[in-house]
């Protein structure tokens, strides 16, 4: 079987699981207003379905009759007061029986839609008597149940929209279908306060456009309006927990060499915890990234959006055709009116071109700023608190103690075709004196054309050739001239990068420092090696020079190699950086292209 038809049976399959769960959740909680009868005590409700619908059946299952039924036409259908009575069927002699429901509600015997030759026998007693199920929860199993079988927009983005319809209603099972955000009189508590940050969504670039959240409610909800408002507000919950995390955007769908991993919360517990949480909005807002570089992202953007609102800033003026002055002399009248006209006409042609222009840069600013927010979120919501970051865009690797730079530096990143990799590692130890296996790609693209051409090439330049089970292996021994320098940090990838120094120490010169193979150079590497290591700089500059030599750190250090093209600095400027691969630009298009509104 192919592997799409299999993802397609899964995906039926767990369809009509989810459904057949609803159904049978909502029969129990139907069969709690009846008991069975003494004239018949193995009696099966007349809500139970049986078969147990299929998929395509699910539309005119006898449950979701009594799902559909708070209208007096329904209820009729299901009244408690209906008797079941036994007669022949038509055209059938002998025993068998058929079902007629006739109904003495209105007190007056009533007419069989056949003739019956025999006398029927005594009533057989249907449903008690007993109080009818409670509709609100029997309404919001049918809306699930709409829910988990209906496919429309995708507010997730690359997220799994139906397995998250599917953990919404196994969360109100779970609940016996009990509301959570309304009840018959409106917004719960918590319903207001998961409404009022669902209201702020924008605030952190998420999208709800695709749901109506429910504002305003005038007098008792019905059942179903309860249903759909409470539903609605489950969905929209759901969707934001998942955009918050990351759902939008798979990073590999960016560039194959970004494997950063984000880390998207479980839509069931989403749901789950921030409707058990003492403050459901505080705990809907915590599923966006706690780092600093993201709420101060955040913030900019919130400015961005106070201006162009009129709020917060004074906007530039702009001249209006006011009426002309007066002149004296009225020769001069129309020619001084008609200046002054297209005087003031130039001026209304360039205010409107510099607002234009205004809001342009607005524009690509804002995209940029939700852009880089978004690949927050690929970042590990625990960085650790004594970490390396490296900014590509930025060329700067920092240490960093919380939210202090302990040491900033100036780095050589990988050239836009061969770029480095955005990713998370774990730093675990040192290479002092480190040789070099130059990798495949290298000896393939640059080595073997000039050992072509000069065969001595490799050995006049100090490498150690051979071949092993059929592959040139080329290995440069540690030295001055070594492409590593005299020390690598080493956080076993699979990308094989790393970061190292390098005897090429003029390239720190250069403002554009996209010029390696994929690692990352370091200036002054010494000092970031005293720092992970825990060393003096006497004990580092004693072991430079020899054979190479291994040092595990006393503690690993977690490193991140990301990409970010806006940022606020240490002194709270936003700064802006070039999108060396283009990968910011990337992502604001595809934010751009899965937008619901």
């Amino acid at each position: 079987m192919r592997p799409h038809s299999r993802n397609l049976n899964r995906l039926f399959l767990g369809k009509r699981i989810a459904i057949a769960a609803l159904i049978l959740s909502a029969n129990a909680i139907a069969a709690e207003g009846q008991t069975a009868t003494p004239a018949e005590p193995a009696r099966q409700s007349l809500l139970a379905p049986e078969p147990l619908p299929s998929f395509g059946d699910v539309a005119v299952s006898p449950i979701l009759t009594v799902f559909n039924a708070p209208h007096p036409a329904a209820v009729e259908a299901f009244d408690p007061a209906a008797q079941i009575r036994l007669r022949p069927a038509d055209g059938e002699a002998g025993p068998t029986p058929a079902l007629a429901l006739t109904s003495t509600a209105s007190g007056a015997p009533a007419a069989s839609s056949t003739v019956a030759e025999t006398p029927s026998p005594p009533p057989v007693p249907g449903r008690s008597e007993g109080a009818p199920p409670d509709p609100v929860p029997t309404a919001i199993a049918a809306a699930l149940v709409r829910l988990i079988a209906h496919d429309g927009l995708n507010p997730l983005g690359d997220g799994d929209w139906r397995g998250a319809r599917a953990a919404i209603g196994a969360f109100y099972a779970d609940r016996r279908f009990a509301p959570v955000w309304v009840d018959e009189s409106g917004l719960t508590i918590a319903g207001r306060a998961v409404l009022t940050q669902l209201e702020r969504a924008k605030d952190d670039g998420l999208n709800l456009s695709a749901f109506a959240l429910p504002r305003h409610f005038e007098g008792r909800l019905s059942p179903i309006d309860l249903a759909e408002a409470e539903t609605t507000i489950a969905e929209a919950v759901v969707a934001y927990a998942e955009q918050a995390s990351g759902s939008r955007i798979t990073p590999t769908r960016v560039s194959r060499l970004v494997t950063a991993q984000p880390s998207v919360v479980d839509p069931g517990v989403a749901l789950a915890e921030t409707a058990s949480a003492p403050d459901p909005a505080q705990r809907l807002a915590d599923f966006n990234p706690p780092q600093r570089g993201y709420r101060a992202l955040r913030e900019e953007l919130r400015r961005l959006t106070d201006v162009r609102s009129g709020h917060g800033q004074k906007q530039p003026a702009v001249d209006a055709l006011d009426d002309p002055p007066l002149v004296d002399n009225d020769a001069e009248a129309p020619h001084s009116l008609l200046k002054t006209a297209r005087g003031r006409l130039k001026g209304l042609v360039r205010n409107a071109a510099y607002a234009a222009s205004v809001e342009v840069a607005e524009s690509r600013r804002r995209a940029a700023i939700l852009a880089n927010m978004e690949m927050w979120r690929w970042e590990p919501r625990d960085m650790g608190e004594r970490r390396i970051e490296v900014n590509v865009p930025d060329f700067t690797v920092a240490m960093l103690d919380g939210d202090s730079i302990v040491h900033s530096a100036r780095v050589v990143v990988g050239k836009p075709d061969t770029p480095t990799p955005i990713f998370s590692n774990v730093m675990r130890y040192v290479l002092i004196n480190p040789s070099w296996e130059v990798p495949d790609s290298i000896i393939r693209k640059e080595m073997l054309p000039r050992l072509a051409s000069d065969p001595r090439y490799l050995a006049r330049r100090g490498y150690e050739v051979k071949t092993v089970g059929g592959r040139l292996v080329v290995r440069q021994p540690p030295g001055e001239d070594n492409a590593l320098g005299r020390i690598a940090f080493m956080f076993p990838n699979e990308h094989a990068v790393y970061l190292h120094d390098t005897p090429s120490q003029s390239l720190f010169d250069s403002d554009m420092r996209a010029l390696s193979h994929g690692c990352v150079r370091v200036e002054d590497p010494l000092r970031l090696a005293e720092l992970v290591l825990g060393w003096p700089e006497e004990r580092i500059n004693a072991a430079i020079g020899g054979p190479e030599r291994t040092v595990f750190l006393p503690r690993p250090v977690p490193i991140h190699i990301e990409y970010f093209t806006e940022f606020v600095d240490e002194y709270g400027e936003l700064q802006e950086r070039p999108d060396v691969y283009g990968l910011a630009q990337k992502v604001a298009n595809i934010l751009s292209s899965v937008r619901q509104d």
